[in-house]
């Protein structure tokens, strides 16, 4: 049976790695031929060959233009077109507003940014070329709600967001859909947990509905339906996968108070009936 992406080709920015490689390894298990991208060359192209024929390893600077036509050009010429692109590629800085250097600021929103704004322009030619196509762009939770002590990180993820809108207005009409893709936390070499280097799968800090931090294999699971043709009408949304994070959360005192409520012998009141 032919996989969600048969016969499309896909470029994964920050691919080397974590969500990226996820995203990856679930593409070409759908049938992608997939361009892993990243400056993480040695472990790219390890992850590359373990996926096998259908991935292809390449340097990229996503802050460079030059970079950018290039790993294009090359996805063409090895696979003879281009389906899909996703934005995947990020850095994440804490610091306090007041403590924020103004380099490191630069430096996030080049990267989380600028990167994803180059890799549209330079993806649109060889999507349009293609028939259309799809790009997933990844943002955070952080480009939905403000994050203290990320300062650079959430005005970069909120720009991702806004870019994604104006990019599917314009490329709407040539078959181009653009998704903006929200993570809460999420186990990788970036954000485990929190910027730590633990392996472990950590859940504290996660209060949440579903009370652990993610794992990037859901994340690739929605990527992947975004980048296929069973979200063939979406265009210009946010999707969040956050585990409910985002929902909302009940006060500490309540929580407590309706355990014990709960564990008395008389059931919360309710209107009686029949």
């Amino acid at each position: 049976m032919a996989g969600e992406l048969e016969g499309k080709v896909a470029l994964i920015s920050g691919a080397a790695r974590g969500m990226g490689a996820e995203e990856a390894r679930l593409f070409a298990r759908e049938g992608a031929k997939v361009v892993l991208a990243d400056v993480i060359d040695e472990e790219g192209g390890k992850t590359a060959a373990g996926i096998g024929d259908a991935a292809l390893y390449v340097h990229l600077d996503v802050t460079s233009e030059s970079d950018w036509q290039t790993a294009i050009a090359r996805t063409e010429e090895v696979f003879g077109r281009l389906d899909i692109l996703v934005n995947n590629a990020g850095i994440l800085r804490f610091n306090l507003l007041e403590q924020t250097p103004l380099e490191e600021y630069e430096l996030v929103v080049r990267i989380n940014q600028i990167g994803p704004f180059l890799g549209m322009k330079a993806a649109v030619p060889a999507l349009r070329r293609a028939g259309g196509g799809s790009i997933v762009n990844i943002s955070s939770l952080a480009g939905m709600q403000g994050v203290g002590g990320a300062i650079a990180y959430t005005a970069s993820k909120f720009a991702v967001r806004g870019m994604t809108k104006v990019a599917a207005i314009e490329l709407g009409p040539a078959g181009i859909r653009v998704n903006s893709v929200h993570p809460g936390g999420v186990a990788t070499p970036m954000t485990r947990p929190f910027g730590g280097e633990d392996e472990s799968e950590d859940s504290s800090g996660y209060e949440g509905p579903i009370a652990r931090i993610g794992r990037p294999e859901e994340v690739a699971n929605l990527v992947l339906w975004l980048a296929s043709d069973r979200s063939s009408y979406c265009t210009g949304s946010e999707f969040v996968i956050d585990g409910g994070e985002m929902a909302g959360d009940m006060p500490a005192a309540l929580r407590a108070a309706l355990a014990d409520a709960g564990a008395g012998d008389q059931g919360p009141s309710r209107p009686g009936g029949r």
